[in-house]
């Protein structure tokens, strides 16, 4: 049996995704307040038959949700003075 390469990849990694990441942050932030928000009218129901948890976890997603677009708009900010910065210092012939 051959021993096994030491993790080395075989090939390059592939670029990072980019796509509208503030907006799909916040779309989802959204979601999980409107889920919490639906099922708010029927929380004796949901505390009867031991599923609170239920809400809750939609309370926690949203808050969660608002530190992830907190953090996503000034990865975005960052990200674009980073680029504009390597421009300022790229010379010009």
């Amino acid at each position: 049996m051959a021993a096994l390469d030491s993790g080395t990849p075989k090939h390059e990694a592939p670029e990072p995704l980019e796509g509208p990441v503030v907006a799909t942050i916040t779309g989802g932030t959204i979601i999980w307040f409107v889920l919490f928000l639906v099922q708010l009218p029927f929380y004796g129901w949901f505390a009867d038959h031991g599923h609170t948890w239920w809400l809750w976890t939609c309370l926690t997603g949203g808050g969660l949700g608002l530190i992830g677009v907190w953090y996503v708009r000034r990865r975005d900010a960052a990200i674009k003075r980073g680029a504009g910065q390597t421009a300022e210092a790229a010379p010009t012939e």
